[in-house]
């Protein structure tokens, strides 16, 4: 994350933001070298992640009892040092807005998987939510017999929000203009 401290999301900031996108990265080490796989996301009150995830990722062995580091890409974008108009000494730079969760990596059983994919339905679908029970229970039980549940209890939560805090109100709202209705503008506006 950047290291400077005006870009640094407070740990609650940066669960609520985790908790909003619901789907990043999951990076793990294993005998065949740093390894990553997509997974859908929820957190509950105490900021531990459930996601699941293919049984045949080459991940999925290498996951129970290992430590891991899930990580959730916000809006981002490149901003020309133009954009400024703060004077020829300005340069061209990347705003962005990601958290990195660390953690220890358990495997959850057969409910606790039912539990997460309803939680997610329930999370990101709006009315009429989707449920297991529409689905053919021959089918269900395949595709609950593809995936597994894991949680990922976190030791260590950390955020970026790199919005030009270092610089002056005018000139971070010169740049949400010239962002124009990309996401990341209103990042940008948020006093």
């Amino acid at each position: 994350m950047h290291p400077n401290a005006a870009f640094r999301m407070e740990e609650n900031a940066a669960r609520a933001f985790v908790a909003d996108e619901g789907f990043g990265q999951l990076f793990v080490t294993t005998p065949d070298g740093p390894r990553v796989a997509q997974v859908p996301a929820v957190a509950d009150a105490d900021g531990i992640l459930r996601f699941h995830i293919a049984r045949g990722n080459a991940v999925t062995p290498h996951l129970d009892g290992a430590s891991a580091l899930f990580v959730v890409q916000g809006p981002h974008a490149y901003i020309p040092p133009g954009w400024y108009a703060a004077g020829p000494d300005e340069v061209p730079t990347w705003n962005y807005v990601s958290v990195e969760v660390e953690g220890k990596v358990r495997a959850l059983d057969r409910a606790a998987l039912r539990d997460q994919l309803d939680t997610l339905t329930a999370t990101f679908e709006s009315e009429p939510l989707w449920s297991m029970e529409q689905m053919n229970p021959k089918k269900a039980e395949a595709m609950m017999n593809a995936i597994i549940a894991f949680e990922l209890v976190p030791t260590a939560w950390r955020g970026t929000a790199k919005l030009n805090q270092n610089k002056p109100a005018e000139v971070r709202a010169r740049v949400a203009d010239r962002l124009g209705d990309h996401p990341l503008a209103a990042w940008m506006r948020v006093p």
